[in-house]
């Protein structure tokens, strides 16, 4: 079941999270970025168990947001799980007002089946290189960058 996270789910996202950034897959968040951004993020919870999260973070200008934390354990990939994350930060998006929605990843095909496109990183908000100048790939990161045109009225 896909729902909003709660409080009580931030220590199980960590450690999916942790999980993916030992692979070097996804950036590091420290636990405390989960309890201060925990209303960001949704979770898929099956039989009690977190097994997926996802995150969309608005960005404070030009009418943007940042998929980020997608992350999913390996057992229930390619299940669709990701998909409906994505589909619901459309959803939330346009809900805001938010017009375009981008991410940086490791895995373009997939966003680009959901209808992203690839743009260069220096198209993007100047706020993303906070987290950039965090991260161990910094600066030889390998992620691509793809943005989504939010469609539809509010």
């Amino acid at each position: 079941m896909l729902r909003k996270a709660k409080l009580t789910d931030a220590k199980a996202i960590h450690s999916l999270l942790c999980g993916f950034a030992d692979k070097g897959v996804l950036l590091n968040r420290p636990l405390n970025y989960i309890y201060e951004n925990l209303r960001d993020f949704w979770v898929y919870e099956k039989k009690g168990k977190i097994i997926g999260c996802c995150s969309l973070h608005i960005i404070g200008w030009n009418d943007m947001a940042e998929v980020k934390s997608l992350a999913i354990n390996k057992a229930y990939q390619k299940k669709g799980i990701g998909r409906l994350f994505v589909e619901e930060s459309f959803k939330e998006a346009k809900s805001l007002g938010i017009k375009n929605i981008f991410t940086l990843t490791f895995v373009p095909e997939f966003f680009e089946k959901l209808g992203f496109k690839r743009i260069n990183k220096s198209q993007l908000p100047n706020k993303i290189w906070s987290d950039c100048v965090n991260c161990s790939q910094f600066p030889n990161c390998k992620e691509i960058a793809l943005i989504h045109k939010v469609k539809g009225k509010i």
